[in-house]
């Protein structure tokens, strides 16, 4: 089922937060992960995410580091700091409080049931 991309607008930022509270990860490894956690639902394109990462970097939610790959590729990694662990707590609390609310509303509907 196509999902309305301006669903995801505003949870982009808690999404790559949360894949990173997990562990270090770079671009394009952030991308596949997350496309294979939302089946395919978040297909997050390049010239969507480096922009957010740089973004994200320089309200130090984040810090890249350099590391090379055993062929001698060198892939900047991404790693989250305590301000975006902080932050991902407080949208994660007020995502629960939403989902909630519009569950409420639509009658408790299940993601199973949605076809």
């Amino acid at each position: 089922m196509p999902i309305d991309k301006s669903l995801l607008t505003g949870s982009t930022t808690m999404l790559i937060l949360k894949l990173l509270e997990e562990t270090d990860m770079y671009g394009y490894q952030m991308i596949e992960e997350l496309s294979k956690k939302s089946q395919n639902i978040f297909e997050l394109k390049a010239g969507t995410l480096y922009p957010l990462l740089h973004s994200l970097e320089q309200k130090n939610m984040l810090i890249s580091y350099e590391k090379s790959t055993t062929n001698l590729r060198v892939r900047k990694y991404y790693s989250i700091t305590k301000t975006g662990r902080k932050y991902l707590d407080e949208k994660t609390k007020e995502w629960k409080v939403y989902t909630s609310a519009v569950n409420n509303v639509l009658g408790g509907v299940d993601v199973a049931t949605v076809q």
